[in-house]
């Protein structure tokens, strides 16, 4: 079973978030995420040309979005890669069925970090893929996993490029959880087919 982990990063801190959450894929067995990062290159007059991301997206059970927040959304060089989806992807709904999650890091404790997750939440529907949130309480406790209380998926504070350890661990449980999900889903799926061919 594959995750697809495809984020964009600046100043390190979305793609230490993004290696936290593969290693929460890899804890679960027979589950291989690839890390797929956007890059400056991968960009030619704002329009987003990469073929080995979209076809690694089109082999992958799940895909995790990761991007920083700037001004209050993702960045410039994540959207060019959403742009890209809109024609024949969206069009023809081909990643339909793949379980999305996501995550984001800011600067503020707010930042407006929740609406870049729920850019990637629209994005994910548009595509007509499955959600995955989280689901651990967030209660505040600034050494617990979710300590910033985000229902929607990851977001994350880091001043000075530095990651608390929490937030490292709900990156982590982001992965561990997509990774489940994907074999419960087979499982199902596996079933559903099995019945459909008595």
């Amino acid at each position: 079973m594959n995750v697809a982990i495809v984020y964009h990063s600046v100043t390190g801190t979305t793609a230490r978030l993004a290696e936290a959450v593969a290693d929460g894929c890899h804890s679960v067995p027979e589950v291989t995420a690839a890390l797929l990062r956007i890059e400056a290159a991968d960009i030619e007059q704002g329009r987003y040309h990469n073929r080995t991301v979209i076809n690694a997206i089109d082999r992958a059970d799940a895909v995790i979005f990761g991007s920083p927040t700037f001004m209050g959304s993702v960045s410039a060089q994540f959207k060019a890669f959403a742009d890209a989806t809109a024609g024949e992807y969206w069009g023809e709904q081909l990643w339909a069925d793949k379980i999305a999650a996501g995550f984001t890091v800011g600067t503020g404790y707010c930042g407006d970090t929740l609406h870049s997750l729920h850019y990637l939440q629209i994005l994910a529907a548009q595509q007509g893929m499955l959600w995955a949130g989280l689901d651990l309480a967030g209660a505040g406790d600034r050494k617990a996993p979710n300590r910033l209380g985000a229902q929607a998926g990851v977001i994350v504070r880091a001043v000075d490029g530095a990651i608390e350890t929490p937030d490292l661990h709900t990156a982590f449980y982001l992965g561990q959880r997509v990774a489940r999900l994907v074999g419960r889903f087979r499982v199902v799926t596996t079933q559903i087919e099995r019945v459909q061919q008595l």
